[in-house]
């Protein structure tokens, strides 16, 4: 595996980067509220295939606008196949889990992947984690435990399953970023890193689909659509663009410390717009697994 360019680990976060991982933290914490409201219409692993395929446009369109290439062989073959797998098998994770829990709950556990990045990066980039980021590692854990063992209305084993889905989903987000800190990724366009995630995840979206025998029974709603084009044209097309631009750019632990935000936004949209049930215990047990998070990836002070 090839090595991660020492500037990218080290570089501090410009207020541009800092704005746009904002921009993307806001955006993710609301997508897991349309997937949940758009299963309504349309069936989980059909609805992540077609939003691939209008993502891959979308990515395809801007790579020509800004003269990127694409199909140009330059050894990211492997590690982008390798990748894209990964990719596929974490939304056919998310929305799986997303059908047997709830949008609250899935979004807590779906952004413990900056903790799996804060683990690859002190074991894969050299990036050493201090005492303080390893209680904050133990606090995640802690809070991701109680999480899934606080007593709710309604949650049964089904509701776990799928509460562990979504944390399997997050490992595999968090694997994903770091092939493409420490593999020949690094070093390509952003548009062709994703891209190879994107086109490799519709043929496994599309193949979950046809074996869970999931079809489209009338043409969707137009709120179906819109959110559709939501998740397709600004998740996927956009803010996936803007996260993996960033992540070739600075270090991953270092953009992990704002991700964190990310169960905020969606913890308020589920019990606003949901009517998710969110209990006091389980809100400090995602206050634990935040908490824990920003100690991760909390930076150090200089000498």
């Amino acid at each position: 595996m090839a090595h991660p360019i020492d500037g990218a680990v080290a570089r501090p976060l410009t207020a541009g980067a800092i704005l746009l991982m904002l921009v993307c933290c806001f955006s993710w914490g609301f997508n897991q509220i349309a997937v949940k409201l758009t299963l309504q219409e349309i069936p989980p692993f059909l609805q992540a295939a077609i939003r691939s395929c209008v993502g891959l446009v979308v990515l395809l369109i801007i790579a020509w606008a800004r003269g990127v290439k694409m199909f140009e062989r330059d050894g990211t073959l492997k590690a982008g196949l390798f990748a894209g797998v990964l990719f596929g098998l974490e939304f056919v994770m998310i929305y799986r889990g997303l059908m047997l829990t709830t949008a609250t709950r899935g979004v807590v556990f779906l952004y413990t992947a900056p903790f799996i990045v804060a683990l690859g990066s002190y074991h894969f980039l050299g990036e050493r984690l201090s005492t303080l980021q390893w209680s904050g590692l133990a606090l995640s854990f802690a809070g991701v435990a109680l999480a899934i063992g606080v007593p709710q209305p309604d949650v049964d084993a089904t509701v776990l399953l799928g509460d562990l889905m979504l944390v399997g989903g997050g490992a595999l987000w968090g694997a994903t970023t770091l092939i493409v800190k420490v593999t020949r990724l690094q070093k390509a366009p952003a548009e062709k890193g994703l891209g190879y995630q994107i086109a490799v995840s519709i043929p496994l979206l599309f193949g979950a689909a046809l074996i869970s025998g999931e079809s489209l029974d009338k043409m969707p709603s137009p709120t179906a659509v819109g959110l559709m084009a939501y998740q397709s044209v600004w998740v996927v097309g956009l803010t996936f663009l803007l996260w993996f631009s960033l992540v070739k750019t600075y270090s991953a632990s270092k953009l992990s410390a704002f991700s964190f935000i990310t169960p905020l936004f969606g913890v308020v949209a589920g019990y606003v717009i949901m009517h998710d049930p969110l209990t006091p215990a389980f809100g400090f047990a995602a206050l634990l697994v935040i908490a824990g998070l920003y100690l991760v990836n909390r930076p150090a002070k200089a000498a």
